[in-house]
């Protein structure tokens, strides 16, 4: 299965016969990249990793909820910063660990204009897969770069929402869109789906930076400590690019 697909449903990844163990919640689009980092910060640390991927929309209600997470690696900001207002996060842990961007794919014999989403027009569109603009960030920036290229309300009828953007690729994967917008760091993980890409200017979204938090009701708090130094470490920032995100502002 590719790893993108394992976005969509909640799952665990454990390495049995570690001494310690963290939990972390993590937006969809980071899965992959988390993956390899889960790999090496446990052969470095001989610490368990525990992921859950979803919408980030979504984890923060989980959390809310009391959901025994240790770590919360968002898509966004918002959801961290609001996480420490209701005083279910540890302020001083907050940082900025990637920057991504979005992508336009178009599927097998499908048009990809070559000036990419502003030349898109609906007679090119049978479907358009979006994460929840609601829920997950990478949904928002997509429906804010419909509306700065004028398109949103063209497209409208055609747009198909994935409840996270992992499920918004696995509908151009399938065949049932035409075309997605997704996280860029899909166009960086093998097994992708078929067809062809482009990068759509930053300037046509909000900047997508993604926090990370330590939560107060962690089970594992020295653990989610270690996993989140090992985060901003040189070691994770190359993950990082490999993966096409740019790497933490040093003032985050």
């Amino acid at each position: 299965m590719p790893r993108w697909a394992l976005g969509l449903v909640f799952w665990l990844l454990p390495t049995v016969g570690l001494a310690d163990e963290v939990r972390i919640a993590v937006a969809s689009n980071f899965l992959a990249p988390l993956e390899v980092l889960a790999a090496r910060f446990e052969a470095a640390e001989q610490i368990e990793t525990r992921i859950s991927a979803g919408a980030t929309g979504h984890h923060y209600a989980q959390i809310a909820n009391g959901a025994p997470f240790d770590v919360f690696l968002a898509a966004d900001q918002a959801r961290p910063a609001r996480l420490i207002d209701e005083g279910l996060a540890v302020a001083a842990s907050r940082f900025t660990y990637a920057s991504g961007g979005l992508v336009l794919w178009a599927g097998p014999d499908e048009a990809m204009p070559e000036s990419g989403l502003s030349g898109l027009t609906a007679p090119d569109v049978h479907r358009l897969a979006i994460a929840n603009p609601r829920l997950a960030p990478y949904g928002l920036a997509a429906r804010q770069a419909l509306e700065a290229t004028g398109q949103w309300s063209a497209l409208r009828p055609q747009i198909i929402e994935g409840a996270n953007v992992g499920q918004a690729l696995q509908y151009l994967a399938t065949g049932n869109a035409s075309h997605a917008l997704v996280a860029a760091s899909y166009a960086h993980m093998s097994g992708q789906p078929e067809g062809e890409w482009q990068r759509v200017p930053a300037r046509l979204h909000d900047p997508i930076d993604q926090d990370a938090v330590l939560l107060e009701q962690a089970r594992h708090p020295q653990a989610g400590q270690a996993f989140l130094a090992f985060l901003r470490s040189s070691d994770a920032a190359d993950v990082l690019k490999r993966f096409g995100y740019t790497s933490p502002r040093a003032d985050s």
